[in-house]
């Protein structure tokens, strides 16, 4: 990609990730970033396609990075809590409409968004399953695919603000609670053992 497009999109990302998608124009975002509209509209037709290609770019480096944590060679249950220290830590400064944002004003945007991060998590998520069955940390009874969409299920309603509405729930709370129920839903005598280790450690 060319350096200036790159640079373009990573700067707008943090923009929206502060400030809301909604709420910024095309003008808005040349004066941010202090270039000319000229300049920015040389790289995007508009501003569905910035935000379109921006949504793609922040995929991409969510998968490079998941893929990145689970080639450390980490447990299933330590890889599992890294992927969602990293999930948290996205969400930790992100602009409580963006959501909403997307889906009602840039549908397409959003489409891109839920279809790759839909894959991607289902990848992620049933092979950490499989991981885990044959490091003995997750029961072995386990029905990988099931278990693997109720998950994804279950991760779709934290970002619904009509099940956690944004006023009355900590969205970082949400995620840590979702991955120890979890983890204490499919472990194994072992890994409730682990993740009990854990738990005191930090604790302590």
């Amino acid at each position: 990609m060319d350096p200036k497009k790159q640079e373009i999109l990573e700067q707008s990302l943090k923009l929206f990730m502060r400030l809301g998608i909604k709420s910024l124009t095309m003008d808005d975002v040349a004066t941010q970033l202090r270039m000319s509209k000229k300049t920015l509209y040389e790289h995007f037709t508009d501003k569905n396609d910035l935000v379109e290609q921006a949504v793609a770019a922040v995929c991409g480096f969510h998968r490079e990075t998941i893929n990145a944590i689970c080639e450390r060679g980490l447990n299933a249950i330590d890889e599992n809590e890294e992927i969602t220290k990293f999930i948290v830590g996205q969400i930790g400064s992100m602009h409580p409409s963006v959501q909403f944002d997307l889906q009602k004003y840039h549908p397409k945007a959003w489409e891109i968004m839920e279809q790759r991060e839909q894959e991607d998590v289902y990848t992620c998520v049933s092979s950490n399953l499989r991981k885990g069955i044959a490091e003995g940390l997750y029961r072995e009874d386990l029905d990988v695919e099931v278990i693997t969409r109720l998950y994804i299920a279950r991760i779709d309603s934290t970002w619904d603000g009509r099940v956690f509405p944004s006023d009355r729930f900590n969205l970082s709370d949400v995620l840590w609670k979702h991955f120890e129920y979890h983890i204490r839903g499919i472990a194994s005598k072992k890994g409730v053992a682990c993740l009990e280790k854990k738990a005191k450690k930090e604790r302590a």
